[in-house]
């Protein structure tokens, strides 16, 4: 399928377009209630969350993914619908009262597992108003890729499929060049996140997007190393009509669960530069780059291979008084040592990537 040959029932749809123009897509993290006993879910700041995302400006969100925590998809656990149900129905009421067009608003649900429970998965995902299913192949990892693909096809029948390349150090694995090329011919794609942390590996995606002839699939980076550089980046690549470009145009990633608004006001200064055509790129953003790495070190973890990822998260969203608890349903996941002191460093030294102000503004009013 090339860029000739849409996807008719939803192209055209507020999402569609927006997806398309690029969005602040923020990973939602799970907000735990604090002490001891059976976790539970924090309702009054999980709400919370998701009205901070829609004040702060993003286009969408994505739930059930890395960052909310995977172990919601566990059956045991039941977490999965009541989660994603919860952000639905949050948003929704977020974007009427800020008269935003909520059909516009991005919601993109985390699918994982095998194809049974990946396509069950897709089904409550899709009752429940999300648009695309980001789909996770970390139960995959030892599948040959032609089962793979069969997969990913067969879930695509069930909800519009956002791909998702994940770096192999938190669950992924290393897929051909030819697997996405062949991926990119599946007609119900709409986006891929770009995650390996390489860049040998996101050019490989770019270029299979492009030489499939899909004009029609966004492509939005996860790279939390490189944000900035995918972003004002213009890829030469070959296409079915000749030589020509592509771009990331925006980002769904766990880094923007963080200082949403900072990452709103920073895609919306892209997006300017990009409109303005031939206009140089302002050397401070290379500066601007290189410190959200900085930031994204500390608060990811890389220091001791990601361990402290999603705690880390949350160690901010705590400094903030948007969460209470830095703990996930993986009672081993914890802050490692040094981390919260390199976390309050990083916000120290570069207070412009921060949104304190902004959270302090607003928090009771989202905490209501």
């Amino acid at each position: 399928m090339g860029a000739s040959d849409p996807l008719p029932q939803t192209r055209q749809a507020p999402w569609r377009r927006a997806l398309l123009a690029g969005q602040v897509i923020p990973a939602h993290p799970l907000a735990l209630a604090p002490g001891g006993g059976a976790p539970s879910i924090d309702e009054r700041h999980q709400r919370a969350l998701t009205r901070y995302y829609v004040a702060a400006g993003a286009g969408g969100m994505a739930v059930g993914v890395h960052t909310t925590g995977f172990r919601i998809h566990d059956p045991s656990v039941g977490w999965y619908r009541p989660v994603l149900a919860l952000a639905a129905e949050t948003a929704t009421a977020a974007l009427a009262a800020e008269g935003r067009d909520g059909g516009a608003f991005v919601r993109v649900a985390g699918v994982v597992g095998d194809t049974a429970q990946a396509v069950r998965e897709a089904e409550v995902a899709t009752a429940l108003g999300y648009h695309a299913g980001l789909l996770s192949l970390g139960a995959w990892r030892d599948a040959s890729e032609a089962a793979v693909l069969a997969h990913c096809r067969t879930v695509a029948e069930a909800i519009p499929l956002f791909g998702f390349y994940l770096q192999p150090a938190v669950g992924g694995r290393r897929l051909s060049a030819a697997f996405w090329r062949a991926f990119a011919e599946i007609p119900q794609l709409v986006a891929i996140k770009v995650a390996p942390f390489d860049r040998y590996a996101t050019l490989e995606v770019v270029d299979a997007v492009a030489s499939a002839g899909r004009d029609d699939v966004a492509l939005y980076t996860g790279n939390d190393d490189a944000i900035v550089h995918d972003l004002v980046t213009r890829i030469p690549v070959a296409t079915p009509s000749g030589d020509g470009s592509r771009h990331f145009v925006g980002g769904l990633l766990g880094q923007w669960a963080v200082w949403t608004r900072r990452a709103v006001q920073g895609l919306d200064r892209i997006r300017g530069w990009q409109a303005a055509g031939d206009a140089a790129l302002p050397a401070e953003w290379l500066a601007w780059g290189a410190a959200l790495t900085r930031a994204n070190a500390a608060i990811f973890d890389a220091a001791h291979g990601y361990a402290g990822c999603l705690p880390g998260i949350l160690a901010v969203l705590q400094r903030q008084g948007l969460v209470r608890s830095t703990a996930t349903l993986d009672p081993g996941e914890r802050l490692s040592p040094g981390q919260a002191e390199a976390i309050a460093a990083v916000a120290a030294r570069h207070p412009e990537l921060t949104d304190d102000a902004f959270v302090a503004a607003h928090r009771d009013a989202w905490l209501r």
